[in-house]
């Protein structure tokens, strides 16, 4: 007959291989889930718009941020970063990306939020390149399951234009 170590590592080894199968089998099911989140977001006032002393441009925005990210979380998921970024191009460089506000959701009911804020990380541009400057404003998200592969997208919003004037 077999020792109580061999029945151990037995149990041991199939309960690892089911449990393994089942992980797999929960990233595999993430493929079937097509999610259509929607967002929007208004720039209700520029605060200041300001050359520094170094010669640096710098924006401070007044932001409404509304989403709807419900679609994107199944059972699988764990939380969802979400960040807001303006990106706009110049002569150096052809995509400039600034994270203006950022966030964490861990459910499913926080899920479809409404925030008025400022922008909660520096606008800045390297130069003095941000006068009249058409900018999009990003809203990028990564999914963090419990088991499996990240998800990352965007859902660009395009429009958005600064004042040709500092302020």
């Amino acid at each position: 007959m077999h020792s109580f170590g061999y029945r151990a590592n037995a149990l041991l080894t199939f309960a690892v291989t089911i449990l393994a199968l089942m992980c797999a089998m929960a990233s595999f099911s993430d493929n079937f889930n097509h999610p259509s989140p929607s967002s929007s977001v208004q720039v209700l006032n520029v605060n200041w718009f300001q050359k520094q002393p170094n010669g640096n441009d710098e924006v401070s925005l007044t932001l409404n941020i509304s989403a709807d990210l419900q679609s994107l979380f199944t059972w699988n998921t764990k939380q969802v970063f979400v960040f807001l970024a303006a990106e706009y191009e110049t002569p150096k460089n052809s995509l400039n990306q600034i994270s203006l506000w950022d966030g964490i959701i861990a459910s499913k009911e926080h899920a479809k939020f409404w925030t008025h804020t400022s922008n909660k990380y520096r606008f800045i541009d390297q130069g003095s390149n941000l006068r009249g400057k058409e900018f999009n404003l990003t809203l990028h998200w990564h999914v963090m399951p419990k088991t499996g592969k990240m998800f990352a997208d965007k859902l660009v919003m395009s429009g958005y234009r600064l004042p040709k004037e500092y302020r």
